[in-house]
């Protein structure tokens, strides 16, 4: 079954943009992805299409209109969820990219300006989902990331399934540094351990690394992780 994406978007250009290379281009191409874009701009009624106005109560930039956006996710055939991208939204985690790529797809919304008209949000039911705590000039560079994340987890897109599991924020860790050859570059050797074949030491290194890596950059994670383990 095909995944499919629909983006709503004021500047469809964007799209797919990088997602059109490497695997994720591949993998639209072979189609285990759809990619739909559509412009916000063809629900607008009159000449200049406007999709903006000024916000209610005074206050810099500009709104999107409900009326308009509103008409614009209805026209869009889509399946799964309706995600709108903006920096107040719960934060996007490994755990809810692995959702998403389990389902049959998104609707996605890019929101420019100030934002959205919030009755759009509770009318449409709109998920709000954000990157992190700072501000984009507009949601498609983080609807781009976002389906960077579901893409590379969709079945036949990783040569080694397995990629998609070891690796950080799986099972609540980052993931252990990395090597390859030469064995020796300026000066620095790979781990030992790395180099023995015993299978259960990697593991053990690899687990020690990650576990040291977490509790030291991001204790969030660590703190979580620890109680999970008791």
């Amino acid at each position: 079954m095909t995944w499919r994406a629909t983006i709503l978007t004021l500047f469809p250009e964007m799209f797919p943009g990088p997602l059109g290379t490497s695997l994720a281009g591949k993998a639209l191409d072979a189609g285990i992805w759809s990619l739909e874009v559509r412009d916000i701009r063809e629900a607008a009624t009159d000449r200049h299409r406007t999709v903006d106005d000024k916000p209610a109560g005074g206050g810099p930039g500009m709104v999107m209109k409900p009326d308009i956006l509103a008409q614009a996710i209805d026209r869009a055939e889509h399946a799964g969820p309706r995600l709108l991208m903006s920096p107040r939204g719960e934060r996007l985690t490994q755990g809810l990219v692995r959702h998403l790529a389990a389902g049959p797809g998104a609707l996605i919304i890019c929101g420019r300006f100030e934002g959205i008209d919030e009755r759009v949000i509770e009318r449409r039911q709109l998920r709000e989902v954000s990157l992190g705590d700072f501000v984009l000039s507009g949601g498609e560079p983080a609807a781009l990331a976002l389906l960077d994340g579901v893409v590379r987890l969709l079945p036949g897109v990783m040569g080694d399934e397995r990629s998609g599991f070891e690796e950080s924020f799986e099972d609540g860790l980052l993931e252990q540094p990395q090597y390859t050859r030469p064995r020796i570059w300026e000066g620095l050797e790979i781990p030992e351990v790395l180099l023995s074949g015993d299978h259960k030491a990697m593991a053990r290194w690899k687990k020690e690394q990650r576990e040291r890596l977490t509790e030291k950059r991001r204790a969030d994670l660590w703190q979580a992780y620890v109680q999970r383990k008791n």
